[in-house]
């Protein structure tokens, strides 16, 4: 199974940007996770291009509105995408006016990492150490204590 985070912009933020890079190298070795960026925009643009590059995937909505699920509920969830044979499951993360109506309806679920408002920055660092986090569990490693 393979895990695709798409997001609108690039990071600009100095620790986002090294965020991103931390968790990108610790995610390599798993090699089942890619960070793709789409243009940033207005939220109906910005869902337009989410959907479309999520095409043929299991759809993650990353917003404030969505379920909150503990890490162990997430690795559930990911044993039971692999149970079920999912090839792809893609993460969006939307832009500053985050995501629309019509977005949240294709998606299979909606996913909130906190009750809080995230800026959309700093919501990819999180998922990103938390997808970490979720292969080292399944792998048996020390990370997840």
């Amino acid at each position: 199974m393979q895990y695709l985070i798409i997001t609108a912009g690039k990071p600009a933020l100095a620790y986002a940007k090294e965020g991103v890079r931390l968790y990108t190298e610790r995610l390599r070795p798993f090699g089942r996770t890619e960070l793709k960026i789409v243009k940033d925009g207005s939220s109906e643009d910005v869902s337009a291009r989410l959907l479309a590059a999520s095409e043929g995937c299991l759809r993650i909505a990353m917003d404030e509105r969505g379920e909150l699920w503990t890490t162990a509920q997430f690795v559930m969830h990911t044993q039971q995408w692999q149970l079920h044979s999912i090839k792809k499951v893609a993460f969006l993360i939307g832009a500053s006016d985050g995501h629309t109506q019509a977005l949240r309806s294709r998606c299979d679920h909606i996913l909130a990492l906190s009750k809080l408002t995230l800026q959309h920055e700093l919501a990819l660092v999180v998922l990103m150490e938390q997808l970490y986090r979720v292969y080292t569990i399944l792998a048996g490693m020390p990370y997840h204590r």
